[in-house]
């Protein structure tokens, strides 16, 4: 593969957080190339546009526009094509941003994800271990399950779902001091704006919830789990 990992960022209506992404590369020495995936019905579309020229030169960073698919389903579109060039692939949110420690955050995340199929994720001072907010792990998942996330979620609970997959295979590693924080209004980092109140609406709140326990408990996680623990015996 000519590349070892791709860091995937759906973003919507939050032009200001790509050169504050840009510069948390900058800051932890991240070399990972960085794919922010933006909808050309964005209201804010002109101004990402603008960042994607100003970024022209730098070749960690990349930019994709198309319809719009919400986050899961933009995320896979973007994870399936990867899958075939990357070695590794992460998701961050817009609102996640990586912090500076001795060893950079990506180089930990090659150096955990290098023995095999496995998922990684670290410290995002919010949920600590208890969800994989932003997570990392090896394409060959993704190209075994042709997604990242199951496609019956739109946007919540895709964090519980990596948490099930990498329990199951028994090749998960939570990094605690590997901090990828995320700047969210639950804990008062971020204000309430379009995109939050969006996806934390009682309606997507239901319907999330409702097909994860559809997925986790109807067949859907099991049927995966078969195919990743297949996937490791195979790596051995």
């Amino acid at each position: 593969m000519a590349d070892d990992l791709l860091v995937i960022i759906p973003t919507r209506g939050r032009p200001q957080a790509v050169p504050e992404i840009v510069q948390a590369w900058d800051g932890t020495g991240a070399t990972a190339d960085l794919l922010f995936a933006v909808d050309t019905d964005d209201p804010e579309l002109a101004a990402y546009k603008k960042h994607a020229a100003t970024l022209k030169g730098d070749g960690r960073v990349r930019f994709t526009f198309g319809k719009r698919r919400r986050l899961v389903g933009t995320l896979n579109q973007q994870a399936v094509k990867a899958a075939k060039s990357y070695r590794f692939l992460a998701f961050m949110g817009d609102d996640h941003r990586p912090r500076p420690a001795a060893m950079p955050w990506d180089a930990r995340i090659r150096e955990c994800l290098s023995g095999g199929p496995g998922i990684v994720y670290g410290n995002d001072l919010l949920q600590g271990e208890a969800m994989a907010t932003a997570v990392a792990m090896t394409s060959d998942i993704v190209d075994t399950l042709e997604y990242m996330a199951p496609p019956t979620l739109v946007h919540l609970c895709v964090d519980l779902v990596w948490l099930d997959w990498a329990r199951g295979m028994g090749r998960i590693t939570y990094l605690d001091d590997m901090v990828i924080e995320h700047l969210h209004p639950a804990n008062g980092k971020a204000a309430v704006d379009a995109g939050y109140e969006e996806c934390n609406s009682p309606d997507q709140v239901s319907s999330d919830s409702a097909a994860y326990y559809a997925y986790r408990d109807g067949g859907g996680l099991e049927a995966d789990l078969v195919k990743l623990r297949k996937l490791v015996e195979a790596s051995k």
